[in-house]
């Protein structure tokens, strides 16, 4: 597992498809996707955010990290915007 650092938050993406009328599932661009993630783990100096929040994130930040197949998403605690409820 990805333990991060100071005010780090490590995110698991939302992927978003989406399907034609007749039931054909295209596959979301980047640039399309919605900025949205569940929040895997924190770090030590991170205050408001909790493991398993959804969240909405700025659109282009952070950093991609892939292990194991799955890819997460690091990001400074200051770029999350809101939580979902």
């Amino acid at each position: 597992m990805i333990k991060p650092l100071e005010d780090y938050v490590v995110l698991s993406v939302k992927k978003e498809e989406k399907t034609t009328a007749s039931g054909i599932i295209l596959a979301t661009e980047d640039k399309d996707k919605p900025a949205m993630g569940k929040v895997i783990s924190i770090g030590p100096k991170v205050e408001n955010i909790k493991v398993n929040d959804e969240v909405i994130y700025q659109s282009y930040a952070g950093t991609k990290v892939k292990l194991k197949e799955v890819e997460y998403l690091l990001v400074q605690s200051k770029n999350i915007l809101a939580i979902i409820e």
